[in-house]
């Protein structure tokens, strides 16, 4: 399940994204920095990155990245 988010993320959709493919400390996601929409969830950040796609983002403003819970730390890349 990948989650799509327009507003702050919310604790059940963070254990959501958190549960998915039996991760318990690291979330990948991508976002789309232009529109300000998140995907999260999924095994790979090119599948959260093909949701994005799918609704409307623009290849050129869509990032991928990954959470870390017990380092409340974020990772970044193109």
């Amino acid at each position: 399940m990948i989650l799509t988010i327009r507003e702050k993320v919310t604790p059940e959709q963070l254990r959501q994204m958190l549960e998915e493919h039996g991760k318990i400390d690291y979330v990948k996601f991508a976002v789309d920095v232009e529109l300000g929409i998140l995907a999260g969830g999924g095994e790979w950040h090119s599948d959260c990155e093909e949701v994005l796609l799918e609704e409307g983002s623009e290849q050129r403003n869509v990032w991928g990245a990954g959470w870390t819970w017990k380092k409340r730390e974020v990772a970044y890349d193109s």
